[in-house]
């Protein structure tokens, strides 16, 4: 039977029964057919598009035993308050089972000032409150540094955050060559300084980390909060890739090896919701990346070809009026990711979307990780839904809409430059206002556990503040201005910034101290407005 006559004798009946219920709320990046029979995948090749796990382009996954032998890194994290209190947190979830560690740093310090500054706000707040070297110690305290990998969240000040990181770990006697962890940045927000300056301090850190720091991954790159923003998952793909594309080109303009640089490079996505989707975004960014460093950079070994993904669930799928209902959201999540074979996996706690997560929330957060990994049978086979009509149709259409994207994007001058003009900002913008405007007529029911479905008197969880106190840290001021003064000379000039702000933090410099110097010298990064028409479409 084809498709049409399926449609014609057996669906057009079915419906005329029972007309199609109201869709789910969620925006895809693709309209959903019912659907999908081996025609819509007759034009897929297995050996060139798909291939066995381990192999080229690696839609299967870099690993030819999957999980089985290495289970995805559990990354749970501690997102609010002084570093005393962050470290107990860390601590505690370490002893709970945690395999890995992620920082989220405070408006403040990601803004590259520091708390005493005149203009920050929420000091220990929504983050971490880092600024020096003493912070740093205080932050992974009784943490072994060179066993437990580190993913620190923080885009504009991230090499000088590294170089804090890198002293503290020298303070405490462990090799640089010990550490693993990654700087993970994301596309465009939180820029501080201008886009190109920011590309050359990242290839800085690159070049620093290939000779001094081999395990850490000093490209990472995330796209999880143009999926926050609003973002639908294509362009939250492409959008990322592109950033990484532009991230490998200028280091190597800047005379790095490509073989070099993609073993060290990893990716961040969110899992949001969509279940097919997340799992298929997944395998179509293994395949695209394989592809664009082989095709585009001449990548010569697949270890520099196969994409290390990182996966966060989804803070904005969150409900606030009944929190409990976000961990059956985030459990759901984290299964698309591991069906879709990332690397690390962070779980939110149900309750961080109302403020500091309580212990009990951020426990369960980590368990929903063990229980998967433990007690469902997922560690066995291998990409379990390589083959599924539809999971392949899906990844197929992401991967070819991801290149088309990326041609564009070339089109208008690469990803520096598209920042520049604010092209994809204004196309995240535009469809996360469609997507809040169709949600507002739409006729389909309410989120599970939003206000509108809440039983009356339902009682609300409390959670934890920090009112950010304890965060100023006293400074040791000595050699800092001979430092700073050369910071500034190699800013205005050449020379690799990460050895000039390892030499800062040892004199004792903060991250606003660092960030004010390249201030004067560069300027800061100023978004071009979001609106407006953009030349490069990622929908």
């Amino acid at each position: 039977m084809t498709r049409a006559e399926w449609e014609r004798s057996v669906l057009a009946p079915a419906r005329a029964k029972a007309p199609e219920r109201a869709p789910d709320n969620h925006a895809p990046s693709a309209p959903v057919d019912l659907l999908c029979t081996p025609d819509d995948v007759a034009d897929i090749d297995y050996d060139r598009d798909i291939a066995d796990p381990g192999q080229f382009p690696f839609t299967r996954g870099a690993q030819s035993t999957g999980y089985q032998n290495r289970p995805w890194v559990t990354r749970p994290s501690a997102t609010f308050g002084t570093p005393v209190e962050a470290n107990a947190e860390y601590c505690r979830l370490l002893a709970a089972g945690a395999t890995g560690l992620s920082v989220e740093f405070d408006r403040p310090t990601l803004m590259g000032r520091d708390p005493d500054h005149p203009l920050p706000a929420g000091v220990g707040h929504h983050g971490i409150s880092v600024a020096s070297v003493s912070d740093m110690l205080d932050l992974f305290a009784g943490i072994d540094l060179g066993a437990v990998p580190v993913t620190m969240a923080i885009t504009g000040p991230a090499p000088m955050m590294f170089a804090l990181f890198l002293v503290a770990a020298e303070r405490r006697g462990v090799a640089w060559s010990a550490l693993s962890g990654a700087l993970q940045q994301n596309v465009w927000s939180g820029f501080i300084f201008p886009a190109r300056p920011t590309m050359r301090l990242m290839t800085d850190v690159t070049t620093f980390c290939r000779t001094h720091v081999p395990r850490w991954s000093p490209v990472s790159v995330s796209g999880c909060e143009l999926r926050e923003a609003g973002a639908t998952a294509q362009q939250e793909l492409s959008f990322t890739l592109c950033h990484a594309i532009a991230r490998v080109g200028h280091a190597i303009d800047a005379g790095l090896d490509v073989d070099d640089i993609g073993p060290v490079l990893s990716v961040a996505l969110s899992a949001h919701g969509d279940f097919f989707e997340d799992i298929a975004k997944h395998r179509a960014a293994r395949q695209v990346w394989a592809r664009v460093m082989r095709d585009r950079f001449g990548a010569r070994t697949d270890l520099a070809s196969a994409l290390q993904l990182h996966t966060q669930t989804s803070r904005a799928s969150f409900v606030t009026h009944e929190p409990s209902s976000n961990a059956v959201r985030t459990a759901l999540q984290a299964l698309a990711a591991v069906l879709g074979g990332t690397d690390s996996l962070h779980t939110n706690a149900y309750d961080d979307v109302l403020g500091r997560p309580t212990a009990a929330a951020a426990t369960l957060a980590l368990r929903t990780q063990q229980v998967l990994a433990q007690e469902c049978g997922l560690t066995g086979a291998v990409d379990p839904f390589g083959g599924s009509w539809w999971v392949e149709r899906l990844t197929r259409d992401f991967a070819d809409r991801t290149l088309s994207d990326i041609d564009a994007i070339d089109r208008l001058g690469g990803m520096v430059a598209a920042v520049e003009q604010g092209v994809p900002q204004r196309q995240v913008a535009d469809v996360a206002h469609r997507t809040r405007a169709d949600r507002r007529a739409s006729e389909g029911g309410p989120v599970v556990g939003s206000v509108e479905v809440l039983a009356a008197g339902e009682p609300q969880v409390l959670v934890r503040e920090s009112d950010g106190a304890g965060v100023r840290q006293q400074r040791d001021s000595a050699a800092l201005a001979a430092a700073l003064d050369r910071l500034r000379q190699t800013a205005s000039g050449r020379g690799n910034t990460m050895d000039v702000f390892i030499e800062c933090a040892r004199a004792g410099a903060r991250v606003g101290e660092m960030c004010e110097v390249l201030r004067a010298e560069w300027g800061e990064f100023v978004e071009s407005p979001a609106n407006g028409a953009g030349g490069a479409s990622a929908g």
